[in-house]
């Protein structure tokens, strides 16, 4: 079943009930086929923008996706230097003459030595490192997934409050222009004696509330503008089109799938597992701290008149204050890994309700913008269409036909907004549940 697309025709076409031949924008065309409203035209290809391409473009040009990108990067290239042994040392030394530099021939103790010595970690130390730094990869992959999934649901917010904006923006225009045609012709009564000065003055104080409104949009909407010029990285006061038309998107998911989606797709959950996972791998570096570390080294001496001599070398550095520096980076790093689990066990706490929230603010947008299509927007038409009809006959005041207008003027600008709310409480379940529900 199709949305309901209608705008103004209603009322337009009511209130040429009461003034024949006056009401022309917007009107109901014989044989039952609207005509196009003012804001209703077909805009020009170069001025409509479509969420596709602004989400395209957010991908190649945002700031933070791209900083996002290199920091992942960044972490990667420091996995397999982390799995590496350090630099070896090259020795050089000469026992004998200074000036000028030489050996004292027949001397056992003259001689130049030349040494490579490597030192190498106790066994498992190079390889948990290794996993440390690839648990900090992973952790900034999903980081840098974060970034990009909450910069495109920005955008999709934002988006759809300039579809709104716009939308209200040309209601409102049409029922000022309406109501400015209605007021001349009030006018035009009261001087034939046909009407009250009363109507005349309340058609005008409307026209002034119509352009405080549109004032108000017109601002929110500069706003709007501004907001998704910095998330494409545009230079401020760019300008931006009209948004296009909105499809419903469909929504066809229980809460209960999506929050099995959000615990295992929601980034920051599984940066806070790669987080524990980090920590587990630190704690037990810690316990191979309590382990020597060696160092291997192999040197040759040449002497003057007397045969070359070799060594070979090995140390152990030795733990021998571990209650004051092994011991206590233990005990940090165990309670790191208990942070971690119970920021871990937190963020899933949160999860529930934050994904619950969205999936309920999407449902019930879902539900109104249905009742304002099917139930609340014809009772408002038929009840406006009733107090014309009186209002013809003497049985009602112009104020009432007035107030029957605006309601239904309301209900159709409400329509819109609760639209808009089921697509934006759309776009932010993105970011948990990694699903495209807004395209």
């Amino acid at each position: 079943m199709g949305w309901w697309k209608g705008r103004v025709v209603f009322p337009l076409a009511v209130l040429a009930l009461i003034f024949p031949g006056r009401v022309q924008g917007g009107m109901q065309a014989p044989g039952g086929h609207d005509t196009a409203l003012p804001g209703q035209a077909t805009a020009d290809a170069s001025g409509t923008i479509t969420l596709a391409e602004l989400v395209r473009e957010a991908l190649e040009k945002n700031p933070a996706i791209q900083a996002a990108q290199y920091g992942a990067a960044a972490k990667k290239a420091t996995i397999e230097s982390a799995q590496t042994l350090p630099d070896p040392v090259l020795g050089f030394q000469q026992m004998g003459d200074i000036n000028p530099p030489g050996l004292q021939r027949g001397d056992p103790s003259s001689g130049r030595t030349y040494s490579v010595t490597q030192e190498v970690p106790f066994p498992g130390k190079l390889d948990l490192k290794g996993k440390i730094a690839a648990t900090e990869f992973e952790a900034e992959t999903w980081n840098q997934r974060q970034t990009r999934l909450q910069v495109i649901a920005d955008l999709k917010v934002a988006y759809f409050n300039l579809y709104f904006v716009d939308h209200s923006m040309t209601i409102l225009e049409e029922n000022k222009k309406l109501l400015e045609q209605f007021a001349r012709t009030a006018e035009t009564r009261y001087r034939v004696g046909r009407g009250i000065q009363q109507d005349v003055l309340k058609a005008h104080v409307e026209i002034s509330k119509l352009i405080d409104r549109l004032t108000v949009l017109e601002q929110r909407r500069a706003a709007i503008e501004e907001e998704i010029n910095s998330l494409l990285y545009r230079p401020p006061g760019a300008p931006l089109g009209k948004p296009a038309e909105v499809t419903k998107a469909d929504f066809p998911y229980p809460y209960e799938q999506l929050y099995e989606l959000a615990r295992s797709h929601y980034p920051l959950l599984q940066v806070q597992e790669q987080e524990i996972q980090r920590s587990q791998h630190r704690v037990e570096l810690a316990r191979r701290e309590f382990y020597p570390d060696f160092a291997l080294g192999f040197s040759a001496v040449e002497r003057s008149g007397l045969s070359e001599m070799y060594g070979i070398m090995v140390n152990a550095k030795v733990p021998l204050y571990f209650w004051r520096k092994q011991q206590p980076e233990l005990s940090s790093a165990t309670m790191s890994l208990d942070s971690a689990r119970k920021q871990r066990d937190n963020t899933t706490a949160q999860l529930n309700a934050k994904v619950k929230n969205l999936y309920l603010a999407a449902t019930t947008s879902e539900r109104l913008a249905e009742l304002y299509r099917n139930g609340v927007i014809p009772q408002a038409r038929l009840a406006l269409e009733s107090a014309v009809a009186a209002y013809q006959v003497g049985n009602v005041d112009f104020l009432g036909v007035l107030d029957s207008f605006f309601t239904l003027l309301d209900y159709e600008i409400k329509y819109y907004e609760v639209f808009t709310e089921f697509h934006k409480a759309l776009a932010q379940l993105e970011p948990y549940t990694g699903l495209e529900l807004v395209k």
